[in-house]
């Protein structure tokens, strides 16, 4: 693919992700708004936000499979024309029900798009060195989306109609369809898995993660030993116990089991799971601490976020520069136990916090997750073979997302015994809030310190590569800047043509 084009592709995948992490934030802060404005039961408000995860989480790694078979531009193009859509509807619902089905359409074309961007990403940059700098990019343009949803559903919700925060993404759309129509080359995964879709394993896997996230979402509200969250758990275990023999028995398995010898792919996914638990579990709850705690308002606590987002930003266009000088696998435990002092600092906060005391804990904890994502992310892009980078990336989100899941429902759990005991004792209900907080950030900080020593070991290169891999990443620091700045030049071309 001539240079130009492929710089523009990843324009398109990167705005895509950019809509799909700007949805999956800017909604928090705006549901009581839309409570207040469709009338909504709690229940109702909840199913908002569960009916997109729902599908989701089910359907990441059926949209990695077909995008495989199918072509990765062709479900890149359609994931991007029904989250569009969707997005449309839910920006004109005008009651609950319409609103949760919209949001449900919308899982399924983020399920599409999400697997496939990251497929393109490693189909378009055959190279380490181009590779990681198109990641760098990527990991910006998806920390801008971390960045500006708070602050922009905040600020939506206080002025203007809720449903601007996703009639957003229409414009967003047809921008990214207009640059990626003509610059993303198709590219399909057939050569190892053939053109099958391997049926039971894409029923199975569908069932057992559908089963998983819903009893993740309904089991704080229902209780955890009630009978359909143990029904569901039990589902999901039966589900994915039947994958696993299904895919160990087929001709042409959907995720070769095989891919999980890789240290590094493995390892990799199992960090990015710790990751992802601390990263959105701590973001959704230190959100409730800023308004409901220290009394700021949807805007501010909006805006707070933006430190550390946009730190996260610049680490991961500055990471491979890092990861040329002390490899990958030290690059991405250095982010984690950078994150875990962030967190440390946090733990140390009361009820008396300010924005000025906040911000050392924000600073760390965004350099560390931006320092660990991109090499992580390449790491387990390169662990799989090129003819599975639909599933390697499905996967890669779906644990992602799974765990982020877990990080909201066992940090709550948590924060809920501590918080309950803490009344119990005579404290106020802040201080009892304050003392749950610091309990489910004590034991997010114990698995991001665990994650430091299996990123380690996991990524730690063979000898045979460390040579190989040290001239590829000092290659890639060097082109991370020049990338950037060719995206942008072409961008600007556009523009002047236009105009």
């Amino acid at each position: 693919m001539p240079g130009r084009a492929r710089w523009w592709a990843l324009t398109a995948v990167s705005l895509a992700t950019l809509m799909s992490y700007l949805d999956n934030n800017v909604i928090n802060v705006a549901l009581p708004t839309i409570q207040h404005s469709l009338h909504l039961s709690v229940s109702g408000l909840e199913w908002i936000v569960s009916s997109y995860l729902l599908v989701l989480g089910g359907l990441l790694l059926v949209g990695g499979r077909i995008a495989d078979v199918y072509g990765r531009r062709r479900m890149f193009l359609a994931g991007l024309a029904v989250f569009t859509l969707s997005s449309l509807a839910a920006g004109l619902a005008g009651s609950g029900g319409v609103l949760i089905a919209a949001r449900a359409v919308q899982g399924l074309g983020a399920a599409l798009l999400m697997p496939t961007g990251l497929a393109i990403i490693a189909a378009t940059f055959t190279s380490t060195r181009e590779r990681t700098a198109a990641l760098g990019i990527w990991g910006a343009v998806g920390a801008l989306g971390l960045a500006i949803g708070p602050a922009v559903g905040g600020i939506i919700s206080q002025h203007l109609h809720w449903g601007w925060i996703f009639l957003i993404n229409v414009p967003l759309g047809v921008i990214t369809a207009a640059i990626a129509i003509p610059s993303v080359a198709e590219s399909h995964g057939r050569a190892e898995n053939g053109t099958h879709l391997d049926v039971p394993g894409l029923v199975s896997s569908a069932l057992a993660l559908f089963a998983l996230t819903y009893g993740l979402i309904e089991g704080g509200d229902r209780g955890w030993t009630s009978a359909p969250i143990t029904a569901s758990f039990a589902v999901a275990a039966v589900a994915a116990a039947a994958f696993l023999v299904i895919e160990s028995r087929s001709a042409h398995p959907m995720v070769p089991l095989a891919v999980f010898r890789s240290a590094a792919f493995s390892g990799g996914l199992g960090t990015m799971m710790i990751w992802s638990f601390g990263v959105l579990g701590i973001y959704f709850f230190t959100s409730i601490y800023l308004q409901e705690v220290l009394g700021f308002s949807p805007t501010k606590a909006g805006l707070a976020f933006v430190p550390m987002a946009l730190c996260l930003a610049v680490a991961a266009v500055l990471s491979p520069r890092v990861t040329a000088l002390i490899g990958s696998h030290r690059t991405v435990a250095l982010g984690m136990a950078i994150m875990t002092v962030g967190l440390v600092l946090f733990a140390l906060l009361g009820a008396g916090a300010t924005f000025s005391g906040l911000l050392p804990g924000f600073i760390l904890f965004g350099v560390g997750a931006g320092l660990m994502n991109v090499p992580l992310t390449n790491a387990v892009m390169e662990g799989a073979p090129t003819a599975q980078a639909g599933m390697a990336s499905a996967l890669l989100n779906a644990s992602r997302e799974v765990a982020g899941l877990l990080g909201v429902t066992v940090i709550g759990a948590v924060l809920r015994t501590a918080e309950g005991s803490s009344l119990r004792s005579g404290s106020s209900p802040a201080q009892a809030f304050i003392d749950g907080y610091h309990s489910g950030l004590w034991l997010t900080i114990a698995l991001l310190a665990a994650g430091v020593a299996l990123s380690y070991f996991s990524l730690r290169p063979r000898a045979s590569a460390v040579q190989a891999a040290s001239a590829e990443a000092a290659a890639a620091a060097q082109s991370v800047v020049p990338a950037a700045v060719e995206v942008a030049a072409v961008t600007s071309e556009a523009g002047a043509e236009r105009r």
